[in-house]
C-alpha cells in the first residue's frame, strides 16, 4: 500500500495537473475556489475509504515478511515423517533489509521534523498578526477593523482586519484598497489561506502543494477583481492603474491576503478575458472519475471477515525474510459452486478470489490435507482443512515459466513475480491476449491487460462495440463497460440525434445518466433543443454544443416540469443558458412570483439573475418603499443592495439630516462614506 502521506500527496499532485489544464484560465471564478477547497480535503480523506474488492484494480499483495504457520502435530507417526526442520540464514538480505529499514526511519524522522518546523512557523505567523491587530491603531467600520501600518507594506487583510498605511494613498485608491479587503473578508478568503496553509504543513516536501496554494490565492484575487468590477463606481482602467500603484515589493505575511506584485500581470489579463461559457462546466464533471479510478488503483480493498473456532487458529513458529510475496494464509468460504478464498501476506495485505471447486484437486475435509488450483499462470498450492463450509491455512504460490514465455513471445513481459500472481488471481489466458491482437489491439502491456480482463471485457463485448463504434480504444473500453456501455446504448443515443458522436462523448452522456429519452424530452423541452433537433444531423458544431448543454442540463438536475415551471410564468423563449442560470441560482417560480405580487410584472431572465446574485427579495424591496421610496425599478434595487446601501443605512443618513427623494443619492452617499 502507497504510504498515506504519499498517496496524499499524488492525489493533490493528480488534482493541480486537472485544475492547470482544464479550469485555471475559466472565469467560474467561485466554482474554481469550491473545486480547490474540495480537492484539498479530498486528498486527505480518499485514502482511507476503502473499496469494494470487486472494483480493486490493485495487484495481489506480496510479503516481505512471511509468518509460516506450522499445523498441528499428529500423533501418528506418518504425519510427523512430513515434517521438516528448516533453518536458512539470510545474512546478505538481512543487512540489505536493516539498511532500507535505517533509510525509512530517518526519512520519517525528517518528514515529521519538517512537520514540526511548518507548524511553529503557521503559529507564529497567527501570533504575530494577532499582535499586530491588536497592538497598532484602529478604526472600526461597522464589522471591519482598519488598522493603520507604517513602512512600505502592501495593504492586505486576515480574518476581519485590514492592514494598510493610509498616509501612502490619495483618496481614490485608498477608497478602493479598502473595498478590496472588504471583499475579501465578506466571502472568508482568510479560511481557505489558513486551509492550505494547514496542507502544507504536512505536504512540506510535495512541490505541488506549494503551487496548489499559489492557485489558490490567484483564484481569490480573480474572485475579488470580478467582484469589484461588477460595481458600477469602479472603472476598469481606474482599478487596474491602482493596483499598479499599490503593490510593493515587500509581501506580508502568507497568511494573509495582499496585493502580490507577481500577480498583478496575470489578474489584468484575467480582467480583460472573455467570460467563460457555462456550456464548458463539463469539465468539471471529469474530476470524479479520475478520484474513483484513483479509490481502485491505490486504495485498500474491503476485507471480508472470516471467523473461524480457536482451535483452528494455527500456532506461529517462525518468520523468515523473503524477496517474494507468494505465500502466507488463507480463509475459505464455499457458496454453492463457488469458493471465495481470502489471502493474507500480512497485517496490512489481504486480498480475495472466487474460485470454483471443479478447479481443485481436492479438499480436506475435518483434517489436515494438501489441495492445489492450476491455472495458466501458475499453480497455488494449500495446505489445511475445511470444516463445514469453512476453511483455513497457508498457501503458496509457484509460477509458470512456460506461461511467462509464451507471454512474451506475445510482447507482455512479466519482469516480476509478482505479475505472475496478478495475472493468476485474475486469469488472464494467452488466448485472451490472442484474442484482443485480433481484435486489433496489438500494442499491449500488462498494466492494460489487468484491468480488461478484471472487467470481463471479452471477444463478444468488443465485437458488439465495434459494430457500433468502430473506432474505439483499448482506453475508451475500460470505462464503457465499467459505467456498462453497450451497443444498444450507443444505437439508443444516434438515433436520438446525434450521428457522429465520439467515445469521449459517449462516456460523459452515460456518466450522467443521459439516455434517448432524456435527449428527447430535452429537444422538445428547450426552444434551442427543438433547433438543434433538425440541425444536428447537418452541423457538427450545433450538435455539440446541444451535447453539452444537455450534459449540463442533467447534472443541474433541469428537466420538463421546471422549464414548463418559467412557461406558465410568460418566460417561453429562454436559451439553454437562460435555464442553467436560472437552475445553478435557485430561483423558483415562488421567487419570482413574489416579485409580481411586489408590483413588477414583467421581469427580464437578466433582471432576476442580478436580483439572485444579490439575494434581494420582496420583502427587501418592501423596506425600500416603507422608506418613502415609490418608483423603484430593479437598477436602483440591485445598486443600492451591492453596494450596501441598506434600509438601515438610510435611516441613519435621514436621522443626520440627509433626507433624499431618490433612491441614487444614498447610493452616491454610501459610496463617499465608504
Amino acid at each position: 500500500m502507497i504510504p498515506y502521506i504519499l498517496y496524499t500527496a499524488l492525489v493533490l499532485s493528480a488534482c493541480l495537473v486537472f485544475y492547470k489544464l482544464l479550469l485555471q484560465k475559466e472565469t467560474f471564478f467561485h466554482l474554481n475556489r469550491f473545486v480547490l477547497l474540495f480537492c484539498m480535503v479530498l486528498a486527505f480523506i480518499l485514502p482511507l475509504v476503502p473499496v469494494p474488492q470487486q472494483f480493486s484494480l490493485r495487484e495481489v499483495s506480496e510479503k516481505k515478511h512471511i509468518e509460516i504457520s506450522k499445523t498441528p502435530i499428529e500423533k501418528t507417526t506418518a504425519i510427523q515423517s512430513k515434517e521438516q526442520t528448516v533453518e536458512p540464514v539470510f545474512t546478505e538480505e538481512t543487512k540489505q533489509i536493516v539498511n532500507i529499514e535505517t533509510v525509512s526511519q530517518f526519512l520519517v524522522y525528517l518528514y515529521w521534523f519538517g512537520v514540526l518546523i511548518f507548524g511553529l512557523n503557521f503559529l507564529m505567523q497567527i501570533v504575530i498578526l494577532v499582535y499586530r491587530a491588536y497592538s497598532g491603531s484602529v478604526i472600526q467600520d461597522g464589522k471591519f477593523r482598519i488598522v493603520e501600518i507604517t513602512g512600505d507594506k502592501a495593504p492586505c487583510s486576515f480574518a476581519n482586519n485590514i492592514f494598510i498605511n493610509p498616509e501612502k494613498y490619495e483618496w481614490e485608491t485608498y477608497d478602493q484598497i479598502l473595498q478590496h479587503e472588504k471583499i475579501h473578508i465578506e466571502q472568508k478568503h482568510t479560511v481557505d489561506l489558513l486551509l492550505a496553509e494547514l496542507v502544507l504543513i504536512f505536504q512540506w516536501f510535495n512541490p505541488f502543494a506549494w503551487q496548489w496554494r499559489k492557485a489558490l490565492e490567484i483564484n481569490l484575487e480573480f474572485l475579488t477583481d470580478d467582484k469589484m468590477l461588477q460595481q458600477h463606481t469602479v472603472e476598469r482602467e481606474s482599478y487596474q492603474f491602482s493596483l499598479l500603484k499599490v503593490a510593493a515589493p515587500q509581501f506580508p505575511l502568507s497568511l494573509t491576503t495582499n496585493y502580490n506584485q507577481s500577480l498583478l500581470k496575470k489578474r489584468i489579463i484575467m480582467m480583460n478575458s472573455k467570460k467563460s461559457n457555462v456550456n464548458t462546466t463539463w469539465k468539471y464533471f471529469f474530476l470524479l472519475p479520475i478520484m474513483v479510478l484513483f479509490v481502485c488503483l491505490f486504495n485498500q480493498p474491503a476485507a471480508q471477515s472470516q471467523t473461524l473456532s480457536s482451535k483452528e487458529k494455527p500456532e506461529q513458529h517462525a518468520e523468515i525474510h523473503s524477496e517474494m510475496k507468494t505465500e502466507g494464509n488463507w480463509f475459505a468460504t464455499i457458496k454453492g459452486t463457488a469458493v471465495n478464498i481470502q489471502f493474507k501476506s500480512d497485517e496490512n495485505s489481504t486480498s480475495s478470489n472466487t474460485f470454483q471447486l471443479s478447479e481443485f484437486s481436492s479438499l480436506p475435509r475435518e483434517k489436515q490435507g494438501e489441495f492445489t488450483a492450476t491455472r495458466e499462470a501458475g499453480t497455488m498450492s494449500f495446505t489445511g482443512k475445511f470444516e463445514g463450509d469453512k476453511g483455513m491455512g497457508t498457501y503458496k504460490f509457484t509460477g509458470n515459466k512456460e506461461y511467462s514465455a509464451a507471454m512474451q513471445k506475445e510482447g507482455i513481459v512479466l519482469s516480476e513475480k509478482s505479475d505472475l500472481v496478478v495475472f493468476y488471481m485474475i486469469n488472464i489466458k494467452q488466448s485472451y491476449v490472442q484474442m484482443l491482437k485480433k481484435q486489433g489491439y496489438t500494442n499491449l502491456d500488462k498494466d492494460q491487460l489487468i484491468p480488461l480482463a478484471a472487467l470481463d471485457i471479452n471477444e463478444a463485448y468488443i465485437t458488439s462495440i465495434k459494430q457500433a463504434m468502430t473506432d474505439i480504444s483499448l482506453d475508451n473500453l475500460i470505462p464503457f463497460k465499467a459505467l456498462g456501455i453497450d451497443k444498444a446504448y450507443i444505437d439508443e443515443i444516434r438515433k436520438a440525434g446525434y450521428k457522429d458522436v465520439s467515445p469521449d462523448k459517449i462516456i460523459a452522456l452515460k456518466s450522467q445518466g443521459i439516455d434517448g429519452k432524456y435527449i428527447a424530452d430535452f429537444h422538445n423541452a428547450t426552444n434551442e433543443g427543438k433547433k438543434n433537433k433538425v440541425k444536428s444531423t447537418e452541423d457538427n458544431n450545433d450538435e455539440k454544443d446541444s451535447n453539452d448543454d444537455i450534459i449540463a442540463f442533467k447534472s443541474l438536475n433541469i428537466d420538463q416540469a421546471f422549464i414548463d415551471s418559467f412557461k406558465k410564468l410568460g418566460y417561453n423563449d429562454l436559451s439553454n443558458s437562460d435555464l442553467m442560470a436560472l437552475k445553478s441560482l435557485n430561483i423558483t417560480p415562488e421567487y419570482v412570483n413574489s416579485f409580481k405580487k411586489s408590483g413588477f410584472k414583467d421581469i427580464r431572465a437578466e433582471d432576476l439573475f442580478a436580483l439572485k446574485s444579490q439575494n434581494i427579495t420582496s420583502d427587501l424591496i418592501q423596506q425600500y418603499r416603507d422608506l418613502g421610496f415609490t418608483n423603484l425599478d430593479i437598477e436602483d434595487i440591485v445598486g443600492a443592495k451591492a453596494t450596501g446601501t441598506t434600509p438601515s443605512f438610510i435611516k441613519s443618513m435621514k436621522g443626520k439630516g440627509h433626507d433624499f427623494k431618490d433612491l441614487q443619492k444614498y447610493i452616491q452617499l454610501k459610496v463617499l462614506v465608504n
